[in-house]
């Protein structure tokens, strides 16, 4: 689920008034409320809303969870960030911008301008350099990263990547980064634009992979972006393809044999991943599995949305009828802008859909949807 944007004009009083009114909320159990603390809440990721629902919901969980949904790790956090900012708390700048340590931030330069020598000279006279990491807040990724993953341009920085970025990332992987570091790295690769729009992105992936990057683990995120290229790369690099990413590839035939070998949770993400990318005979059979077409999406598949949300958005007009037709509800409100799924396609300028849903449900006012999915 994106996370807020802390206004800049933050006071710690009206957060704290967010933080009551998620205590109110919590108590009308609405489960738009239960996918809020789910997501946002550590303790509360793998429960039900029953069970939300069932827990006493302190001020200080509140608050995490508020902290949470601006990208804080902490209350104690926000609250610094609010009182006390330095210079790495100011949104508004690019992250390499916002880098404090004048070494690392000077590393960082190297690799945004191609600069192997210079990197390579760096490294050898900081050799812990490798290790080190920074600390960014205010997003839902890239919070801690080390240098290795400035190469992937994700967040968008420059809009660009030098052309002997694999090279770049040769030096860095030479020197040894943490196994995690090469993980999360792929992941950006895989899941950013930047890197495809470059042509980069598929050598970018097989230098990490040959440095031991693990092909499963950035195979859910390469599918949630539509980064179908990324996904096949991984395959074939040994990625071992689910239930939820055979439905989101449209490998209905595979899928159908996968489904009855697949848990609960495998088949909530794959109606999510099928509904988004408009594989209606996976849709049907998930649904005939018995997946409910009302839940939100599970972690990792746009949380703040349900399966309508998604086809709708898309213009996928026959899973947006099958949804229906097996007992979507229609006045459902995503989490975040709290559209329904009539105003995601209006806002996706699908009108064939929007039409169709608003002869439904005609009532009430629309939902203005400036940033939908």
């Amino acid at each position: 689920m994106p996370t807020k944007l802390l206004p800049a004009n933050s006071s710690l009083d009206h957060l704290k008034h967010q933080a009551k009114d998620l205590i109110r909320q919590h108590a009308l159990r609405e489960p738009s409320i239960a996918q809020r603390l789910r997501e946002f809440h550590p303790s509360l990721r793998r429960a039900t809303d029953q069970e939300i629902f069932s827990t006493h919901l302190t001020l200080s969980e509140a608050q995490l969870a508020i902290a949470g949904e601006y990208g804080f790790a902490s209350w104690a956090r926000l609250k610094h960030h609010i009182e006390k900012p330095s210079l790495s708390d100011n949104l508004a700048l690019p992250h390499h911008e916002r880098i404090e340590d004048a070494i690392f931030r000077h590393a960082v330069n190297l690799i945004d301008a191609g600069d192997v020598s210079g990197l390579s000279l760096l490294l050898k006279e900081n050799p812990s350099l490798i290790h080190q990491r920074v600390l960014f807040e205010g997003g839902n990724y890239f919070r801690n990263p080390g240098l290795l993953e400035f190469i992937a341009e994700n967040p968008v920085r420059h809009g660009t990547l030098p052309p002997n970025i694999v090279d770049v990332a040769v030096i860095l992987l030479e020197a040894s980064p943490e196994h995690t570091s090469v993980n999360d790295t792929l992941g950006l690769v895989v899941s950013g634009r930047v890197p495809r729009e470059c042509k980069v992105q598929t050598p970018l992936i097989e230098v990490l992979c040959k440095y031991g990057a693990d092909p499963n683990s950035p195979v859910q995120t390469a599918v949630l972006h539509g980064e179908f290229e990324a996904v096949h790369q991984l395959i074939r690099w040994g990625a071992q393809p689910d239930l939820p990413i055979l439905a989101a590839l449209g490998k209905t035939e595979d899928s159908l044999k996968y489904l009855p070998l697949s848990d609960s949770g495998q088949r909530h993400l794959a109606l999510a991943l099928a509904s988004q990318y408009g594989h209606t005979e996976i849709v049907r059979a998930l649904l005939d599995a018995g997946q409910d077409p009302n839940r939100y999406n599970p972690p990792g598949s746009h949380t703040h949305s349900t399966p309508l949300h998604q086809a709708a958005l898309a213009g996928h007009l026959s899973v947006v009828k099958l949804l229906v037709e097996r007992g979507a509800t229609l006045d459902t409100k995503d989490v975040i802008w709290q559209g329904t799924a009539a105003d995601w396609a209006q806002h996706g300028g699908k009108t064939e859909v929007e039409s169709y849903l608003r002869e439904l449900f005609p009532a009430g006012p629309r939902s203005r949807k400036d940033n939908a999915g």
